[in-house]
């Protein structure tokens, strides 16, 4: 008689029986308490975030409220622990292979005035929400100015970033797009400037010349 999930070891959750290893890989180790809770998991128990979710945490700010489904964030911090030992550290790999700017990074001009000083990009590992929409990653080769009291935008950033996300995105449907920027304790890549841009059940034809046909890792890897 098979194991339930209750038996388990955390790491052993969401593996087929014989791919289960009897010691925790590398990559599980030293997890925190929140991605630990996740990695346990079933994905059968994941509740994915509707569109309304979604917009919720954004607008009441609650960033952290986000997941991804929990054999996603295994496969996650697989592929960032590879990373990290192939190529010194995840910036490294954005900087290098998905980005291909080079060190140090410098824009032409002033925030959004040249294409070439942004970057729009799929996210490569989604979070945990309806799979009808579309997680991008902005990329910009200048800073987007905060608040040093509070860590959150300027307004004056704000209204840069709404500019664009209206000339960029709002073709596709405006109530179908919104956008945030963690706040630096929640960044993954912290050293390379960039927001989120969600679109709910885009034509894709459109994310595709956007992005210029742009391929996550989560669906190569």
């Amino acid at each position: 008689m098979g194991s339930t999930t209750e038996d388990l070891p955390y790491w052993q959750v969401n593996v087929p029986e014989h791919l289960r290893t009897a010691e925790c890989p590398d990559f599980l180790r030293n997890l925190t308490d929140k991605d630990r809770g996740i990695i346990s998991t079933p994905d059968s128990e994941y509740e994915f975030d509707t569109w309304a979710v979604v917009r919720q945490k954004v607008a009441q700010n609650r960033l952290e409220l986000f997941q991804r489904l929990p054999s996603d964030l295994r496969r996650y911090l697989a592929f960032t622990w590879k990373l990290r030992r192939d190529y010194g550290s995840v910036m490294n790999f954005i900087l290098s292979e998905r980005l291909k700017w080079t060190l140090p990074i410098t824009p032409r001009g002033r925030p959004f005035e040249f294409d070439e000083d942004v970057k729009i990009l799929r996210n490569d590992w989604p979070y945990g929400i309806d799979k009808r929409i579309v997680h991008l990653v902005v990329w910009t080769k200048f800073a987007l100015e905060e608040d040093p009291e509070t860590g959150d935008l300027t307004d004056a950033a704000r209204a840069e970033i709404d500019a664009y996300v209206r000339k960029t995105f709002y073709k596709i449907n405006p109530d179908h797009v919104i956008w945030f920027k963690n706040w630096a304790a929640l960044k993954s890549v912290k050293s390379v400037e960039h927001f989120h841009v969600m679109l709910f059940d885009p034509d894709m034809a459109v994310v595709n010349e956007i992005t210029k046909g742009d391929i996550p890792r989560c669906e190569s890897e």
